[in-house]
């Protein structure tokens, strides 16, 4: 009779089974640790948690948006509640019904699902919905209250749920829907990638360190004030953008502008104001409630906020100090001469001129050219030449020439074509 195979698991030599050491091995495996790092999207997405608003982070299959997501509930100390959206039924969303013994009477009670009472019970948590973008359009409606009011059946998740998605784009999602715009425009959209050194340094036993954001209570009421102005300011300049529905599927299924995402954006950035955040972060959040377009036209906005006002600068020419950067020192010269064009005076106009030559001793040159153009059609008979203009002269004769040259190596270019 033919000997039959042992399925008993050989001991090791000190007696400890192959699957004992098995698991021993794992468990040293999934041992990390946490440091401080710069990283502007989880800092994006920290902010986003702490402003209480439900973010949804797009990335391909394996680019480690669940494992940010685990890492992040441990770091804030929150309970992770995972529900995979795309194997649920709409009445996991929304509540079974449960007839009691009247329901004429007493009416039929929507029964939540065990993770809600969960939640509730522990008053706080982190509600993970996974795989957003392949659930089908009957459980994305089911979803809709889950999301905006936080209700699932008869219950209400307590203020200390925050609320967190994830979803692949439809190319690589597998049997993957188009984001109903209803559901997209409850979300703060973030594009989640990898970052080459994180991925070796996290395989290595060390990941980034998700800290909530240090918000400065001084900075509280002129932060709010501050997002007020820059909204407000910003969709009375440009209200066609109030609320504007993407004409194509795709573009729907992402953010765009309505009354509920300028809230949000609003919300946003009152929080990286108090936070102190870097305007790569504020640059990643606004997109992502507004949509690109928008978005950008919002943030050069915010740096014209804080441009100095042409008149200031015409009264202490002397002591006026310009914008770094040259879009905005180009813009503030812009404003400089537009304001004498409105009230040409003759001390206006020299104050104008000192302002040009700072601009020209403490910055590029090219900038100042326009704008002293600009300035000089602006003279009145009878307003001597300032011994200004003979620094600036030879500024806009290069520029002349330069431009003269660049024209001539076009039609030269053109003819042998």
């Amino acid at each position: 009779m033919p000997s039959q195979t042992s399925l008993v698991t050989p001991a090791s030599p000190s007696g400890t089974s192959q699957l004992d050491l098995a698991a021993d091995l794992l468990t040293l495996l999934r041992e990390a640790s946490t440091e401080p790092r710069a990283d502007t999207q989880l800092e994006a997405l920290t902010l986003a948690v702490a402003a209480d608003l439900p973010v949804l982070l797009w990335g391909e299959p394996g680019i480690g948006k669940t494992a940010a997501l685990t890492q992040l509930a441990t770091a804030l100390d929150l309970p992770l509640t995972t529900v995979i959206a795309s194997v649920h039924e709409p009445s996991d969303f929304s509540g079974l019904p449960v007839v009691g013994d009247d329901p004429a009477a007493q009416g039929v009670p929507m029964a939540p699902p065990d993770w809600a009472v969960r939640l509730v019970r522990a008053g706080r948590g982190l509600l993970f919905l996974d795989e957003l973008s392949t659930a089908p359009p009957a459980v994305q409606a089911a979803l809709l209250r889950l999301v905006l009011e936080r209700r699932i059946g008869a219950l209400r998740l307590p203020p200390g749920v925050r609320i967190v998605a994830a979803a692949n784009p439809r190319s690589s999602a597998a049997d993957g829907w188009e984001l109903s715009p209803p559901l997209a425009n409850r979300f703060v959209h973030l594009q989640w990638t990898h970052d080459h050194d994180v991925v070796v340094r996290g395989l290595g036993g060390v990941w980034p360190r998700a800290t909530l954001p240090r918000l400065d209570a001084e900075k509280l009421p002129e932060a709010v004030a501050f997002a007020r102005r820059a909204v407000c300011g910003f969709l009375s300049a440009r209200p066609g953008l109030a609320h504007r529905l993407p004409s194509g599927e795709t573009r729907r299924g992402g953010a765009w502008p309505s009354p509920r995402s300028w809230e949000m954006t609003l919300r946003l950035i009152a929080f990286v104001t108090a936070a102190d955040s870097s305007r790569d972060v504020l640059s990643l959040l606004v997109r992502g409630t507004v949509g690109d377009g928008p978005g950008l036209e919002l943030l050069a906005s915010l740096d014209r906020m804080d441009l100095p006002d042409p008149e200031a600068l015409l009264a202490d020419a002397a002591g006026a100090v310009l914008p770094e950067r040259g879009d905005l020192r180009q813009a503030v010269l812009d404003g400089v001469v537009d304001a004498v064009r409105k009230r040409p005076e003759r001390d206006r106009w020299d104050a104008a001129w000192t302002l040009l030559v700072r601009a020209l001793e403490t910055g590029a040159p090219d900038v100042v050219v326009v704008p002293a153009t600009t300035l000089a059609s602006l003279r009145r008979e009878g307003w001597d030449v300032p011994a200004a203009i003979e620094r600036l002269a030879g500024v806009v004769s290069l520029s002349r020439r330069a431009d003269d040259a660049t024209r001539r190596a076009a039609v030269a270019t053109g003819v042998r074509r």
